[in-house]
């Protein structure tokens, strides 16, 4: 009974446990903060970035879907799109499925000018 009342008795009291609560908690608003910057911030404008070249997509774009098939798109509609992979291969696909534009019809009229 006398070790428990001596280890009880040396906590150092009320004094420090005023400064302690905020202090514990300014570790973990800079994680987040640190979580924001590093992995938060650059995927939502990665994002942002996707959506944007998804709603700029049009017919004669070349593209490389997600899943990896290559092709120029044929006809655009509201939430999918129809993608040439070869001749007369028309697959359908969503537009968010799109992972990147590899050439798009402007540039395509340019390399044509360039050649002819």
């Amino acid at each position: 009974m006398i070790n428990i009342a001596y280890a009880m008795g040396q906590g150092g009291g009320i004094t420090g446990q005023g400064a302690g609560g905020f202090s514990s908690l300014i570790p973990i608003i800079l994680m987040f903060v640190i979580f924001y910057f590093l992995l938060i911030r650059p995927q939502q404008k990665k994002t942002k970035e996707h959506r944007e070249m998804i709603t700029r997509l049009k017919k004669g774009d070349r593209v490389i879907t997600s899943g990896g098939l290559h092709g120029r798109i044929t006809a655009v509609n509201d939430a999918t799109m129809t993608v040439e992979i070869a001749d007369k291969v028309r697959v359908k696909i969503a537009r968010g499925n799109v992972g990147q534009v590899v050439q798009t019809t402007s540039q395509t009229q340019e390399t044509k000018k360039k050649k002819g």
